[in-house]
């Protein structure tokens, strides 16, 4: 049985042709991921908000209502709008009178696997954190997830101590310590088993109340201080 023999320019056509049939391949593969992106990003995005509005009435209990604030470069509190990516982002929370119930503040760091996303509850009038959820984490399963799930971790943030200083400064850094070493109510009792990925949260909280809390705690002094009375002035015709 005799082969039939391929010119080079047969070969060289054929691989024209599996070129331009990957090529085509590709592209609608491509277009297919596009759209499918598109078509379902409004549903994710949607997801997320529902997630995180969950999340922030999580660690501020009583909240009825909230709102998002941002933190500009020049440390002032001020409402997002859209299309705003600011550095700092925070959901004031009010209970069904209106009243502030406290800030639910985000903030991120590295972990032991990848970066850690976190939302606190800081109330301003006990100047403590009443509550804590992981956002986002990529911690080992088994391991570094307990940060998001063990309660003795959890009850941690129920009144981890914020108190400013005379002059509006962290009195007390918050740190993580290790487990069963917790004597001050700014520190974190660690996790044994999971040291990197509770340490993260102890770095990321502490980070962000020592810049965050001071601007909040004025923040909200202004809004519970008094209506000035307008002078009342006599007539005396």
């Amino acid at each position: 049985m005799s082969k039939t023999a391929h010119t080079p320019k047969q070969e060289a056509a054929s691989s024209a042709k599996m070129l331009r049939a990957m090529l085509g391949i590709g592209i609608i593969s491509a277009f297919l991921i596009v759209s499918a992106f598109e078509l379902t990003l409004p549903r994710v995005e949607k997801l997320k908000a529902e997630a995180l509005e969950k999340a922030v009435f999580n660690v501020l209990p009583g909240t009825e209502s909230t709102k998002a604030f941002g933190i500009n470069p020049q440390g002032e509190l001020i409402e997002i709008q859209k299309g705003d990516s600011p550095e700092y982002t925070c959901y004031a929370g009010y209970d069904k009178n209106e009243k502030l119930v406290g800030y639910a503040v985000e903030a991120s760091g590295q972990g032991y696997a990848d970066i850690i996303r976190i939302l606190y509850g800081y109330d301003p009038k006990q100047q403590i954190l009443i509550g804590f959820q992981v956002l986002q984490s990529k911690e080992t399963p088994g391991l570094g997830d307990k940060i998001e799930k063990e309660q003795r971790f959890l009850d941690n943030f129920k009144a981890l101590d914020v108190g400013l200083s005379p002059k509006g400064v962290l009195e007390n850094k918050v740190i993580t310590v290790k487990q069963g070493e917790k004597h001050n109510a700014w520190e974190i009792d660690g996790i044994t088993g999971a040291t990197i990925s509770s340490r993260a949260i102890g770095n990321i909280i502490g980070t962000s109340t020592t810049e965050v809390v001071p601007i909040l705690y004025m923040h909200s002094s202004k809004m519970d201080a008094p209506e000035p009375h307008e002078k009342q002035v006599e007539n005396n015709e």
